[in-house]
């Protein structure tokens, strides 16, 4: 029982340290793919055209840099609770009830049972963590402080009244179902197979490591970000839109309501960054990926690719 004691604690801990250097990268992720930055004139309330005056960030490191600048290393580490909270509960449950490895981000890593069990393992995971993965990108974009250990407090400034009187209804989201659907198809139904097929174990420890095999993976999988991190960035920009009974219900009428109340704003002089207006939301996958390209470009689908790259590359050594 000491033992078992001993374990847990080891466990957390060692979750904490992970977490401690994740966090922060993942959050300027989240941020710099969220970041609105449309390339036309925007339309004032009375329908007169007027510049766009949100931040322009144009790589990661930019975005890390502004994070710090603003909000402090309290900004860096926005999203902690709920990223700790989730992967806790995970790392536990499969400790206790699976023989199988923890799954982190971006990696489907279910047991061996073939393909057509590993995207059914992996979209449950993606449906069980779903609402905090939403949870998770609005505690990082959204302007305010959270209290760290005042859960309902934070979840009036996160969630709607809709949201918090029918929770399901995250799972409505438009578009965000099927973006992490089509992301972990390819994954577990494309790469997974070529992975084993050209790479069945790290180079380092296989005798049957072939580099051309290894060059061709590699090949593919830069191919395979074509898709993914568009994929991705849509994920994201969706996640951070909140539902509404109505358009017309809006973040002002939201505060008006006393969800933002006695929250201080993270930022003093300004926003780390621009946030499209709720009243005008994206109506699904390929409505969000239309008006992306349209309002802010091309490039902006594939914000940080070079991770989704890197990403995949590192899942065959894993």
């Amino acid at each position: 029982m000491f033992m078992a004691i001993l374990d847990l604690l080891a466990l957390i801990v060692s979750l904490a340290v992970s977490l401690a250097i994740v966090v922060p990268l993942s959050g300027v992720l989240i941020r710099y793919r969220a970041n609105y930055n449309p390339k036309g004139l925007n339309l004032d309330s009375e329908g007169g055209a007027s510049p766009h005056t949100g931040p322009v960030i144009n790589n990661y490191f930019t975005m890390l840099a502004r994070v710090y600048r603003i909000e402090g290393w309290a900004g860096l580490y926005k999203g902690f609770m709920p990223t700790f909270l989730t992967t806790l509960m995970i790392t536990v449950g499969l400790v206790l009830f699976a023989d199988a490895p923890r799954p982190g981000s971006g990696h489907y890593r279910a047991p061996d049972i073939g393909i057509i069990g590993s995207l059914i393992y992996s979209l449950g995971n993606m449906l069980i963590s779903l609402p905090s993965a939403i949870i998770t990108c609005r505690a990082v974009t959204t302007p305010y402080k959270l209290p760290y250990f005042q859960p309902v407090k934070s979840l009036r400034v996160l969630l709607t009244p809709t949201e918090r009187s029918r929770p399901w209804i995250l799972y409505l989201t438009p578009g965000l179902l099927a973006a992490q659907a089509m992301h972990i198809a390819v994954v577990v139904l494309f790469l997974g197979p070529l992975q084993r097929l050209l790479v069945p174990l790290s180079p380092g420890f296989s005798e049957d490591f072939s580099p051309v095999k290894f060059g061709i993976y590699c090949f593919v999988v830069l191919a395979s970000v074509a898709l993914l991190a568009p994929l991705e960035v849509i994920s994201t920009r969706l996640a951070i839109q909140r539902n509404h009974a109505s358009a017309e219900y809006n973040s002002v009428s939201q505060e008006v309501e006393g969800d933002a109340e006695e929250v201080d704003l993270a930022g003093v002089e300004e926003d780390v960054i621009g946030l499209r207006h709720e009243a005008d939301p994206y109506i699904g996958l390929l409505d969000c990926a239309k008006r992306m390209v349209d309002e802010e470009g091309i490039m902006t689908l594939y914000r940080a690719w070079w991770l989704t790259l890197l990403s995949g590359l590192g899942s065959a050594f894993a």
